[in-house]
């Protein structure tokens, strides 16, 4: 079976050897895009591209503000100082997700929980999270909710919309505004998914988004946070850019800030590729499809979007029979030209989150046990 899925594979990607598991495409405007942007000598974080590349997400997202940093990682990490997360804090999150999303919490200080995901969708259970909260979750008087456990302020919601599936995340929302629990949705991997006609990132307080080498839109490396709110949006573009006071040339600044903004060298080629980006989706909804058909043929289960979601497929994913099966898969698939790599290892898994509180994970165990993410790149033959 592993040779079947190997050779179908190769034969999707016929151009490339060793298939990798998404490699970005650049086949428009970014070489000219580039130029200009050199040209003009405004390489850094003021530059048109920036400002062009904020318009073009929030008109693509529906957002009504959007501030471009350099990774999704500082996105996030911006997002959850806005969210007024500080040290001796505790985040709720999923234990299934990139490291990026445990490691901002840490960055601020504070420490994460680790809520069950679901099966349907990857991302936190809505149900699993309302029981925590009603077992360990108190509001007191100054109207946030505290940890009965630990005693600490429960000062974030952090679900992840994983591999590109949306969550139910008008459920968690419901679920933390009880609580009065702020959501930062982390759409890292999701930009171009919609859950009920509405883009991931857009639900919460404040969304980001990732732009890195390996995402559906690329900027070399970048992040955006994305909100509703006018004061946030401000704020987020003060603090990325070192909390500077505007001045013709006085350094003041007013709190401590950080070097986030993106470069308009690298906002240059996500405008470029936002270009395309109605293209890639199509494309890369159209490998998921022959995906689902190739292994409803050999009974195996390909990870499909959850109802009332459409998903930009970002990394397509197989559930095989057991570890033992994944680790064999993975090995032969790696030793023969076709790039696989497991789900994440789950973060209460990892040495600096082992003691974090976590609830029962049974479904992210499973799918650490049981999936694979599979090649997921835009097929270059049907891209020019």
């Amino acid at each position: 079976m592993f040779e079947k899925i190997v050779n179908f594979i190769k034969s999707l990607y016929p151009a490339e050897n060793p298939v990798p598991l998404h490699a970005p495409r650049f086949s428009g405007n970014e070489k000219k895009y580039l130029i200009d942007c050199i040209d003009t000598t405004y390489v850094s974080y003021v530059g048109q591209y920036v400002t062009r590349f904020e318009d073009e997400i929030r008109h693509y997202t529906g957002a009504k503000y959007a501030a471009a940093v350099s990774s999704g990682t500082a996105a996030l990490h911006v997002a959850l100082i806005l969210a007024e997360v500080s040290p001796g804090d505790e985040v709720i999150t999923q234990p299934l997700t990139f490291v990026a999303t445990a490691n901002a919490i840490s960055y601020c200080s504070a420490q994460p929980i680790f809520v069950d995901v679901e099966r349907s969708t990857l991302g936190l259970d809505p149900d699993k999270l309302n029981d925590f909260l009603i077992n360990n979750g108190i509001l007191k008087s100054d109207g946030r909710c505290y940890n009965k456990t630990t005693g600490r302020k429960i000062a974030a919601c952090v679900p992840t919309h994983t591999l590109g599936h949306p969550v139910r995340i008008d459920q968690i929302i419901q679920i933390c505004q009880r609580f009065q629990i702020p959501v930062v949705e982390d759409a890292a991997e999701a930009l171009g998914s919609f859950y009920k006609g509405q883009h991931a990132g857009t639900f919460g307080d404040i969304g980001i988004l990732s732009f890195n080498g390996n995402k559906p839109v690329t900027t070399g490396g970048g992040g955006m946070v994305i909100t509703n709110n006018e004061d946030i949006a401000k704020r987020a573009k003060h603090l990325t850019t070192t909390a500077k006071q505007p001045h013709p040339w006085e350094f003041n600044h007013d709190c401590v800030g950080y070097n986030y903004r993106l470069p308009n060298i690298n906002a240059a080629v996500g405008c470029a590729q936002m270009e395309d980006f109605y293209h890639v989706l199509e494309n890369k909804r159209q490998t998921a499809q022959m995906y689902r058909d190739f292994f409803k043929n050999l009974d195996v289960i390909f990870v499909s979007e959850p109802e009332n979601a459409k998903s930009n497929y970002w990394l397509n994913a197989i559930v095989l029979k057991d570890r033992q099966k994944r680790d064999q898969f993975l090995e032969f698939s790696n030793q023969n030209g076709v790039q696989v790599r497991p789900v994440w290892t789950l973060m209460n898994h990892l040495p600096m989150y082992r003691n974090c509180q976590t609830t029962v994970i049974d479904n992210a165990q499973w799918f650490e046990n049981h999936v694979v993410n599979i090649p997921s790149s835009v097929r270059k033959r049907d891209f020019n």
